[in-house]
């Protein structure tokens, strides 16, 4: 095997196949050989591969209430999964993977808890959904739905995409279109649905400008074109790609699918492939399988292909610091491991001064958090007793304070979202900002550290791209967030009602104000204690990276260099053979290195 494996890679590069899935197979058998030494480089590599072969395609459906988004997934998936109702859906994103049974798992806002449940008949799974996110079975999410994952056994699914069903715009339920809009950065594509009825309004037009630069990909579906005849359908599509550029700012020629859902799931019920094609849904699938999936593997691959060849070339650096080991006289192998112990002595005492400072910035983070929250208290407070003092001034003789508490407690979510998603954008900026310099500063360690052992043994050098040495893994500082709108209310006595309406509306008018300031420090505390809680969590995860990596360049150079030594004592007869077979190795990952760099700069 170890022959064929030689006669596989040992090609020039322009022969190597431009495909990243059998570099990477070549590269994990060729790490195999080198043994428990390379376990680590085997882990990336295989993890590199696995993000490779597993990744999906993240798809939004979007649209307006009633434009038939539900019908549409229905019929990709070839099977009513979700619910189709007169009353809209309620701001909980639906979000179908493949799996190969019927299983509904429930997240919730509270504590990301979950439940989950395994249906066997497709014909329930609709109406077990509709208990969750419809307006009907959980009115205004009274049941605090952070969002449902259906996993159903279908084939587009397992094609690698995640279909993703969205909260209608332009409903009643003005919340809706928030979620919608602070959700569309997860998401690599969206599908966007009108219709004939009317062609497309102005909620839509508006909406489309405000996501233009929060989707990559955004194409459009004309639905329900069985009710209109050829010239109607292309009179329609003059008309919808007009307003797209004029008004929308949509570049030119937008992709527009013509399609009749209802037919589609009609075709695949009864297993009809020219009804299929006849509705427009069968361009609809080969576009989403062949082009939009192909579209992102290309850009994972290059993604990875850069990863891989880091790796490699760290490996190949080890095996350079190994060969040139073995074939060094003992006493000088010595001498240069103790020089280069001092050098990585000197490291460590720089990143320990690193620390400290890491700890002052996250102090003055912290002071920052709370200059930020002081800034939208008063700004909550500002304008929610505004809408109180609005709602008391426009009653006149009636005095409704029951009406007035609904509508705060429906302004809390509309206030509240904007502005979490302008302090999660302003947090982030800041956050990196004051932690680039540190990363800076450590991978100059790290290179320092891999130079001098680079220039001590006098092997080739390579320097990570792109700041490889280290890459930051940051997670979300936001968390989903439940807004606490509850009222704490005591009913009017007698004698309060007795009181003049003037003296009422003025009692009425200072509870209410204490019931908002309360709920303002209620909610900028919950937020501004998550924030603190992933703030700190992002200082220690990268405090904790920047060890690893580190460590794991000392480890890789000074365990290379000992584990040679350790050869050199007690092995002394197979070295020359070790060495012959090292050389080998490093000439084949060099030239998988070369296949993976051709894949990213051609």
């Amino acid at each position: 095997m170890r022959q064929v494996r030689q006669q596989q890679v040992s090609i020039p590069v322009t022969e190597l196949k431009k495909d990243a899935g059998n570099l990477f197979v070549q590269t994990l058998e060729l790490l195999q050989s080198l043994g428990p030494e390379s376990a680590e480089a085997q882990q990336k590599i295989q993890a590199l591969h696995d993000r490779l072969l597993n990744e999906r395609l993240h798809l939004a459906v979007l649209g307006q209430f009633k434009r038939g988004k539900s019908t549409f997934i229905n019929a990709l998936l070839g099977e009513e999964v979700l619910p189709t109702a007169i009353l809209p859906l309620t701001a909980v994103p639906t979000f179908l993977l493949w799996g190969p049974e019927i299983r509904v798992r429930v997240v919730f806002q509270e504590g990301n808890q979950s439940e989950e449940f395994t249906l066997r008949d497709p014909r329930t799974l609709a109406a077990f959904l509709a208990q969750f996110v419809t307006e009907e079975g959980n009115p205004k999410n009274n049941k605090k739905v952070s969002h449902v994952e259906v996993f159903y056994p279908s084939p587009l699914l397992r094609q690698g995409v995640v279909l993703i069903d969205t909260p209608g715009i332009g409903s009643t339920f003005r919340h809706n279109t928030e979620v919608t809009l602070n959700f569309l950065p997860q998401c690599d594509a969206a599908m966007f649905l009108i219709s004939a009825d009317p062609p497309i309004t102005e909620v839509e037009v508006e909406f489309l400008k405000s996501i233009r630069s929060k989707v990559t990909h955004l194409f459009f579906i004309l639905n329900k074109v069985d009710y209109l005849n050829k010239d109607d359908i292309t009179s329609l599509l003059t008309f919808i790609k007009n307003v797209l550029r004029e008004q929308a700012g949509i570049p030119e020629n937008p992709h527009i699918f013509c399609v009749s859902a209802r037919q589609g799931l009609e075709a695949r019920k009864i297993d009809n492939s020219i009804l299929w094609k006849h509705s427009g849904m069968e361009d609809v699938w080969h576009y989403l399988v062949d082009f939009l999936a192909r579209d992102k593997n290309n850009a994972l691959q290059v993604a990875l292909a850069k990863k891989a060849a880091d790796i490699i070339a760290d490996v190949i650096m080890c095996l350079h610091l190994t060969i040139r080991s073995l074939e060094m006289p003992l006493v000088e192998l010595d001498e240069r491991l103790q020089i280069f112990a001092q050098k990585i002595q000197e490291a460590e005492e720089q990143r320990v001064l690193i620390g400290d400072l890491l700890a002052g910035e996250k102090k003055r983070m912290a002071e920052f958090l709370e200059e930020q929250a002081e800034t939208l208290r008063q700004k909550a407070r500002k304008h929610l007793q505004g809408i109180v003092r609005k709602h008391v001034a426009a009653m006149g003789n009636t005095i409704n304070e029951n009406a007035i508490r609904e509508t705060i407690a429906r302004a809390i979510p509309d206030f509240f979202e904007p502005e979490l998603i302008e302090m999660a954008r302003v947090f982030d900026q800041r956050v990196t900002q004051v932690l680039r310099p540190y990363q800076q500063r450590v991978d100059d360690l790290i290179e320092t550290v891999r130079k001098t052992a680079a220039e001590l043994f006098a092997i080739p050098y390579h320097a990570p791209s792109s700041s490889g040495a280290f890459a930051m893994k940051r997670q979300p500082y936001w968390v989903t967030h439940k807004w606490d709108s509850t009222f704490t209310h005591l009913p009017e006595g007698i004698i309060t009602r007795l009181l003049p309406q003037r003296i009422r509306r003025e009692k009425m008018t200072k509870r209410l104000l204490q019931q908002v300031d309360a709920l303002v420090l209620n909610n900028v505390e919950n937020l501004r204690w998550a924030t603190l809680q992933n703030l700190n969590q992002a200082f220690r995860n990268f405090e904790s990276d920047l060890d690893e990596q580190l460590q794991e360049t000392i480890q890789a150079t000074q365990g290379a260099i000992q584990a040679a030594r350790v050869k050199r004592r007690d092995h002394a007869q197979d070295v020359a053979q070790e060495i012959t077979r090292l050389q080998s190795i490093t000439r084949e990952l060099s030239e998988l290195q070369a296949g993976f760099e051709a894949l990213f700069d051609g």
